[in-house]
């Protein structure tokens, strides 16, 4: 069994079932961490909780403030739990045609750097880590079936 994220007639991705569950409970997660909508929701087959129907403009909003808030953390536990999702995030983003912005390493959104290790790692960059995200968001988009 499959789950099956489509944009219109378009499916963005076919996830096992396991996978796309985990996607979706982290989904939650990171909503309530960067307190937007995903945009993601149950789709033309109301009742069939395996089609998600993903709205461009409010995951567009979701991805680009994902990115954002991945981007301001300096802790290298923070980054690990979540650079899988984020990166996930991402491909799916692309795959339905959504720019996804990449800050510039001394933006700053008023809202600073958060979570930041003591002492501080080399990877912990914006610039690091933000290289990192898309390195990884190419290499899962090979890898996410259709």
């Amino acid at each position: 069994m499959s789950m099956y994220f489509e944009l219109d007639d378009e499916t963005l991705w076919n996830p096992s079932n396991g996978a796309g569950r985990l996607f979706m409970r982290q989904l939650e997660v990171f909503e309530a961490e960067v307190d937007l909508p995903s945009g993601i929701g149950q789709g033309r087959y109301g009742g069939d909780p395996d089609t998600l129907e993903v709205d461009p403009v409010l995951y567009a909003r979701f991805v680009n403030g994902l990115v954002a808030h991945h981007r301001r953390t300096g802790h290298q536990v923070v980054l690990a739990l979540s650079e899988g999702f984020v990166a996930t995030a991402v491909a799916l983003a692309w795959r339905a045609g959504i720019e996804v912005a990449t800050p510039e390493p001394d933006a700053d959104d008023g809202r600073g750097r958060f979570d930041v290790q003591i002492p501080a790692s080399p990877r912990s960059t914006p610039t690091a880590v933000m290289d990192a995200l898309q390195d990884r968001a190419r290499e899962l988009d090979r890898w996410m079936a259709r």
